[in-house]
């Protein structure tokens, strides 16, 4: 059996959580079947059962297009490169909207089977209209055209499946939940702190970390407006960069720098990090705070329990899958105004909400180390990579015998 992943995101051009997914559900794959990897980019790699080609933008055919629209026109014609060279796979797999074009053709001209994974949904994101302008309805009816026609659909959650059932025509028969999972071997606590060092983290003293792109999606503005409300003694790392626009970008700037004027313990790292840093920084952090208004799944919380570090999370979406209250984290509700759902009713409650859970982790020792355990525990009984392959394999499989 052989199976083609469509991405935009592949080592070493991985920027969110679905990057991540794929690099990591591709090599467990890779054991079991040849697997051909088309994403955006310049990779070019082969070895025995693995094949990466990068395709990368054409930038100067839309020199002249509007800044917003630009990266829409970019992502269909790529999905069109995508399918230029012949697809002789027995099963089509693709992740997030900016593949989905490539697989909607490759259905249409090659007959293979379509699999989409749902890592976030249009339709649940309506900030990306600031991104994307118009480009987003042609995005949303890129997403909605793909689903509707894939011959199967996983959900990252129980939660998504949800969604996915109330926005689009499928079939429900159709929706399967297969979580996220993670590399037990590789994310696990590390006594080395050369990380903490480079970036200025006192060793001595309690912090909490924050991981994740400059974007609504991700709360990372409630997390700083939150700062005023942590113990004065608490740091504050934000690992956060790859903004959604300049103008999130410029309001992140303004609201750390406000925070800095009565605080010098607040730490932002603007870039991506590696993964080395990244496990060093969640080894070390008396609390991972996850403040996202929207989260199909939240691999980053995993990431964080694995490696023994208690979460305070947003109950939204599939973290309320992962993080078990009171055991494993705390999840701090966010209520929502039905007219704008994606943002709180009172910010400044949600922000005092997450200060409260932040300061309740740190300043319980005992109740700290017991969530590390079993945060631990729970990653290790549920969202080990090497079942989530299985899983997808069968699927796979079924597929191919009903086509």
């Amino acid at each position: 059996m052989k199976a083609l992943f469509f991405t935009r995101e592949f080592p070493p051009y991985v920027y969110g959580g679905a990057g991540v997914h794929v690099e990591y559900l591709a090599a467990e794959l890779a054991k079991l079947m040849e697997i051909d990897v088309r994403c955006f980019g310049d990779q070019d790699e082969k070895n025995d059962n693995f094949t990466v080609k990068g395709f990368p933008y054409d930038n100067a055919l839309f020199s002249d297009s509007n800044s917003k629209l630009k990266s829409v026109f970019q992502t269909l014609s790529t999905g069109i490169h995508m399918n230029a060279e012949e697809i002789d796979a027995d099963i089509v797999h693709c992740h997030t909207w900016y593949s989905h074009f490539a697989g909607i053709v490759a259905k249409l001209c090659y007959g293979t089977p379509l699999v989409i994974t749902g890592h976030s949904l249009e339709p649940l994101r309506p900030w990306k209209r600031e991104q994307l302008g118009r480009g987003y309805d042609a995005s949303s009816w890129v997403e909605k055209t793909a689903l509707e026609m894939a011959d199967a659909v996983i959900a990252v959650s129980k939660e998504t499946k949800e969604d996915i059932l109330t926005h689009f025509n499928v079939d429900e028969e159709k929706v399967h939940v297969i979580y996220n999972g993670i590399n037990l071997q590789q994310y696990q606590v590390t006594s080395a702190t050369d990380t903490l060092d480079t970036y200025g983290v006192d060793k001595n003293k309690p912090y909490v970390l924050f991981v994740g792109r400059i974007t609504r999606q991700k709360g990372i503005i409630h997390l700083v407006n939150a700062i005023k409300y942590i113990e004065p003694d608490t740091q504050i790392v934000l690992c956060a960069g790859a903004p959604d626009t300049p103008e999130i970008g410029k309001e992140m700037e303004d609201a750390v720098n406000e925070v800095k004027k009565t605080r010098d313990n607040v730490i932002w790292i603007d870039k991506m990090v590696t993964k080395e840093e990244i496990i060093q920084l969640y080894s070390h952090a008396d609390v991972f705070c996850c403040p996202s208004i929207y989260e199909p799944f939240g691999i980053i919380n995993i990431e964080a329990m694995a490696c023994n570090t208690a979460v305070v999370a947003s109950a939204v979406g599939g973290i309320k899958e992962v993080v078990v209250d009171g055991e494993t984290g705390i999840l701090v509700p966010l209520e929502q105004l039905n007219e704008a759902p994606f943002e709180p009713v009172d910010p400044d409650k949600f922000s005092r909400d997450l200060a409260e859970g932040v300061n309740k982790v740190i300043g319980d020792k005992a109740l700290r180390e017991s969530m590390a355990i079993k945060g631990r525990k729970r990653v290790e009984d549920y969202f080990d990579w090497i079942a989530i392959a299985k899983q997808t394999e069968t699927l796979y499989k079924s597929l191919i015998q009903n086509n």
